[in-house]
């Protein structure tokens, strides 16, 4: 990378080596950082913005497959999650940016940038929403089992997630670099390991049949599933029902994190191509192993019981289970502790939209992250129904991030003297593209289909 100034110019041109051509970066200012974060802080920050309050329902999303063929799709999943990964680290290394927005620039001028910022900040938006409501609706149960109730407004999950907002939220949103976040990530994948020891450890102590009392209570399904007939206790590696296609959906945007890689690549210290792809591939296959594990034991311990949050399986059997409750509590951390990451490629996507040429300043960093979690809680507790609204987002920004955007922007940015549109890995990029807009019509068909019948299922990604 070469650097060369004009005068009256604020910003530096980059030139960079393209096919063993000298070639001048024409969007965007140079990228003139050098990252400070480690290896491991980086794995633990993309993990973390990879695990999502999805992990939750994926027992249930096995009880809908079986085994295998759970194995299988998360499997083709995981895979395709870091080929969707090598797409955008390969565009942003032939260009030398390293902005998801920038990428947008350089393959569809102003219109991609600005497609680009508002899918991340949408999406983001939905996640920041999805997780203080769990926040909202968990915690003052959590506090209720914990404590004794003395005030009645301690209780009111309204009050409580502007009280988290204010205390843990935006002060980790005020770091300088995402890479700070690196510890709180970790104590976060700390958490929800201390939620799958948990749910291995339960598989050994709660005994199927059920009994009587506790049928199948998920409002998806046609007919309550007596736990105690024959059979029911039995695994099945594969087994097709109406629920079987919504577990597609949901396992294909399990693995979510595009916004969080450009980012973390740009902090990432000694940052190249292998050694970021590496971090994608070690929490990738991390949080596949958790994913696996957590289903797994989950299914074995309800097997056609296990409803669509896991937790509340537990909760029906044993309500004041002090080992859930504290499982419930290290979510909630878990979930919260995630939001500050989340922001920030929403923080990213704004500047680059509203002060691309100008240089960072604190009053812009702190008045953006303020702004955001603003309106978030506002939602969160004005607006009951935004949920559904998202999910609706969701079903449209998570396959456009995973799939469809990293694919038209390294068909358009690989220069075609290098790659031509015919090579194979183009076809292969298209054929990705394809399949996100098959994933995006099925996940709207499927929510289309829950309002109609007035049922719930969460298909919209984190």
């Amino acid at each position: 990378m070469y650097k060369s100034t004009r005068r009256g110019q604020p910003a530096h041109f980059c030139f960079f080596i393209n096919n063993g051509k000298l070639r001048r970066l024409v969007h965007g200012p140079c990228w003139n950082f050098e990252g400070k974060t480690s290896f491991g802080m980086s794995i633990f920050n993309l993990s973390n913005a990879i695990m999502g309050s999805g992990i939750l329902g994926l027992a249930y999303a096995m009880s809908n497959t079986g085994i295998l063929l759970f194995i299988i799709l998360l499997v083709c999943i995981a895979l395709l999650s870091a080929y969707s990964i090598h797409l955008l680290l390969k565009s942003a290394g032939v260009v030398g940016i390293r902005a998801y927005e920038q990428l947008g620039n350089r393959a569809f001028g102003r219109p991609g940038k600005m497609l680009a910022a508002v899918i991340i900040t949408v999406h983001n938006i939905g996640a920041m929403s999805s997780y203080l409501f769990i926040v909202k609706s968990e915690l003052p149960l959590v506090i209720q089992a914990f404590f004794v109730s003395f005030l009645e407004w301690f209780l009111n999950g309204n009050y409580l997630i502007i009280i988290v907002s204010v205390l843990i939220i935006f002060p980790l949103a005020l770091m300088k670099h995402l890479g700070y976040l690196g510890y709180t990530s970790g104590f976060s994948l700390s958490c929800m390991v201390f939620f799958l020891i948990s749910v291995i450890y339960k598989k050994f102590n709660i005994l199927c049949p059920l009994g009587d009392d506790h049928h199948h209570h998920n409002s998806t399904a046609a007919d309550s599933v007596d736990s105690t007939a024959d059979g029911f206790c039995d695994s099945k590696l594969f087994t097709m029902n109406p629920q079987t296609a919504y577990t597609i959906p949901i396992l294909a945007f399990a693995f979510v994190c595009h916004p969080e890689v450009l980012p973390i690549y740009t902090e990432l210290r000694n940052a190249t191509k292998k050694r970021m792809q590496n971090v994608a591939n070690i929490s990738i296959l991390a949080m596949f192993v958790m994913y696996l594990l957590t289903a797994l034991f989950g299914y074995l311990t309800f097997y056609g019981a296990v409803e669509s949050e896991l937790l509340h399986t537990y909760i029906r059997v044993d309500p004041l289970d002090v080992l859930i409750l504290c499982v419930r509590l290290a979510v909630l951390v878990a979930v919260t502790l995630t939001v500050p990451v989340v922001l920030f490629p929403i923080r990213k996507a704004l500047l680059q939209i509203l002060f691309a040429d100008k240089p960072f300043h604190w009053v812009r960093h702190i008045g953006i992250a303020f702004g955001l979690l603003f309106v978030v809680n506002l939602l969160v507790i004005l607006v009951p129904s935004i949920r559904d609204i998202f999910g609706i987002i969701g079903a449209t920004s998570a396959p456009s991030l995973i799939f469809i955007l990293p694919a038209i922007f390294y068909i358009r940015i690989v220069p075609e003297d290098q790659e031509p549109l015919r090579s194979r890995s183009k076809i292969q990029a298209i054929c990705f593209a394809a399949l996100g807009f098959i994933f995006m019509v099925m996940s709207l068909s499927f929510i289309i289909i829950d309002w109609v019948t007035g049922e719930s299922r969460s298909v919209g990604g984190h």
